[in-house]
């Protein structure tokens, strides 16, 4: 079952267009995977206390139908991967009109960074634990670094 956070859309969310802009999508996904997060007992003060945050290696959107001003959204969060030790986790995210209808899906991959080292790294003890928390659909996978790197093209100097 996914998680889901409610949202109602605000002037400022509006684009040139006058619907729902893609930085707005972007908030309220993180706004709501932070949310759930919390809801696990990963929160700011969890994060800040562990000096670790989390990095994006990628958001991939679909945009199926417009969201207008003044309507209410619901953003859904799923945990579709995680590796062994919580380093890398991937998200499915999907936003529903008052109709209920699919308007928009994300697919994002990501990881946990240490500010101290500035590096990539694994959850230990009760942060684990947390992050395990969650309810496994059919299609969950244990990730694997290989894994992360499958819409990666890294410039050769990088490699």
């Amino acid at each position: 079952m996914p998680y889901f956070k409610e949202f109602e859309i605000r002037w400022s969310d509006l684009d040139a267009n006058l619907h729902l802009s893609n930085s707005a999508y972007t908030n309220l996904m993180t706004h709501a995977r932070m949310s759930y997060l919390s809801m696990l007992g990963i929160d700011h003060k969890t994060l800040i206390a562990h000096r670790l945050g989390p990095v994006v290696f990628y958001e991939h959107m679909y945009y199926f139908k417009e969201v207008l001003p003044g309507s209410t959204i619901k953003v859904s969060v799923e945990v579709k991967g995680l590796s062994e030790d919580g380093m890398f986790f991937e998200f499915h995210q999907n936003f529903y009109n008052d109709q209920g209808k699919n308007v928009a899906h994300c697919e994002l991959m990501g990881s946990w960074m240490s500010w101290e080292t500035r590096k990539l790294t694994p959850l230990h003890g009760e942060l684990l634990k947390n992050l395990k928390q969650f309810e496994r659909g059919e299609d969950f996978k244990t990730l694997s670094k290989e894994d992360t790197r499958r819409f990666m093209k890294a410039p050769k100097d990088l490699v």
